[in-house]
């Protein structure tokens, strides 16, 4: 599988676009302005306590008050408000916890309003950005992610990700990090880090360890409400977790952001880093590369595959449809069957990418088509999980019901991707009306009449759609003989068949456009 980063920077932000054998299968889109970002911590402010909701309203600058579920706190949230107080005062001057005393964790059942109060200080970690009319959901259980290693403070326990089956290897793992990790700090290990030596593991832990010494450096300073320390940005955090010898080209257009990927690649695989390449066209490098082309078919409501069939997405505020169809697709019908689970597992890989392209989160509920084979739901049900594993993001998949329906839940920690393929009609506005014909020539004549008599042009063109064209030419005595009697000039007239109907433009001598 051949993956390509193509990244467009422009004036309002970064669009980061994921090619794998030149298919589009990711998009992101990273503002310039936006400050709450998965993995941001910041200096909250606790405003309510909900001991209904058995959770806090807690204040990081949104228009809105944050979410922080009692869940959401950590074991080791006492340990938090006894540091944060501690620095506040300017009392401790470690930047680590070797010699901080841990207190107990909560209890996992407990009440919020033992652990908060109003007005506490809390530093806190975007968990989900704000989404539709909701603030940012919080968790004060802070981590520090790294390319191969998490770093977890105020805990001593060493996770490793189940995805790693081997047993000799998850106990190497352990064992490397036991030895590396500082005293109050728990690390979880994670996929990427099979097969990697003492030095990778050290390294990119030694990184995680300077970015807690410089939350502590900048907590004392930091002022209710505000930022403490950033999540690096999105490009940075998709080649943290995805880069690997897949990657072929990492194409970037604008030079700041080339050196800055180009740097960071030499950081983490120095042997990539001839794969960052600046873009230099004039082409649009989206357009250069496809990917405009393939946004625009593949968001919308209807998606179309290549059998012939396709896709109806639907989005309520509750969860999102998809159904299946299979179009102009024919069989005979002893066939049925087969082509229903054709067509099905045709909609399954699309569907599996439409999540992730589109990153839909919370429930999806996919329509299939019927059949009727108990064997041909199971293998439907086992190929879309398997297309589904190249998904990141938290899911669960239930089999199809006997109705033909399967249910999807998707982690959603940020806004969907959602680009609005239709375009504005240019004749109406989008009103779906346009202005009379039968003032169009009197519009004309107005604006001819102006040209020549006010702004005194001594040459001038028209452009219009070949009907006007057309009409203006005909008869005996033309339309442009009677403006030739009138304004003592001949006024050329050409058709654009890229006009629409009452779409006109005047031109001078020099091919330029007489603005009106």
């Amino acid at each position: 599988m051949v993956k390509e980063l193509i990244i467009n920077s422009a004036p309002n932000g970064v669009t980061i676009a994921l090619l794998q054998d030149k298919q589009l299968v990711e998009l992101h889109t990273e503002h310039i302005n936006n400050n709450y970002a998965v993995g941001d911590i910041y200096l909250g402010r606790v405003k309510k306590i909900m001991p209904g909701l058995n959770a806090a309203f807690v204040d990081v600058g949104y228009e809105k008050d944050a979410f922080l579920h009692y869940l959401d706190l950590g074991p080791q949230v006492q340990s938090l408000v006894k540091l944060t107080k501690i620095v506040k005062n300017g009392s401790y001057k470690e930047k680590l916890l070797n010699n901080f005393k841990l207190e107990e964790d909560i209890n996992k059942s407990g009440k919020i309003s033992e652990v908060l109060n109003r007005n506490m200080l809390l530093p806190v970690q975007i968990a989900k950005e704000p989404i539709s009319t909701k603030g940012p959901r919080l968790s004060s259980d802070l981590s520090i992610a790294g390319r191969f290693v998490v770093l977890v403070p105020f805990s001593e326990s060493i996770s490793i990700s189940k995805k790693i089956k081997s047993n000799t290897e998850r106990t190497r793992l352990k064992k490397i990090v036991e030895s590396i990790k500082p005293k109050n700090f728990g690390v979880i290990i994670r996929t990427v880090s099979e097969g990697k030596g003492v030095a990778e593991l050290q390294k990119d832990l030694l990184d995680l360890i300077s970015r807690w010494e410089l939350i502590n450096t900048r907590l004392e300073a930091t002022e209710p409400s505000k930022k403490i320390l950033g999540e690096m940005g999105r490009t940075s955090t998709i080649l943290r977790d995805l880069l690997n010898a897949d990657f072929t080209n990492i194409h970037v257009n604008d030079t700041v952001i080339y050196e800055e990927i180009r740097m960071y690649v030499k950081d983490i695989s120095p042997e990539l880093e001839k794969i960052v390449k600046l873009y230099k066209h004039k082409e649009s490098i989206f357009e250069h590369f496809g990917v405009e082309k393939q946004i625009k078919s593949t968001f919308g409501r209807t998606v179309n595959l290549p059998g012939g069939a396709y896709l109806v997405v639907e989005h309520t505020e509750a969860l999102h449809v998809i159904d299946v169809n299979s179009g102009n697709r024919t069989a005979s019908p002893e066939n049925q069957e087969e082509n229903a689970f054709m067509v099905n597992k045709e909609a399954a890989k699309e569907i599996a990418r439409q999540l992730r392209l589109r990153d839909m989160g919370g429930i999806v509920v996919v329509d299939f088509i019927d059949m009727h084979k108990p064997n041909n739901r199971k293998d439907l049900f086992d190929y879309l999980k398997q297309q589904m594993a190249l998904d990141r993001a938290k899911h669960t998949i239930l089999p199809p019901s006997k109705f033909g329906l399967v249910q999807i839940t998707r982690q959603r920690v940020r806004p969907e991707m959602n680009i609005v393929t239709n375009e504005k009609c240019p004749a109406c506005g989008g009103t779906g009306e346009i202005k009379a014909s039968i003032v169009l020539m009197d519009d004309i004549e107005n604006n001819l009449n102006y040209i020549l008599n006010e702004q005194n042009e001594k040459s001038v063109s028209l452009s219009v759609h070949p009907y006007i064209a057309a009409y203006i030419k005909k008869g005996f005595i033309t339309r442009q003989w009677k403006w030739f009697f009138t304004y003592g000039k001949w006024i050329s007239v050409k058709s654009s068949p890229s006009y629409y109907l009452t779409e006109f433009h005047f031109t001078n001598s020099k091919e330029e456009e007489i603005k009106l």
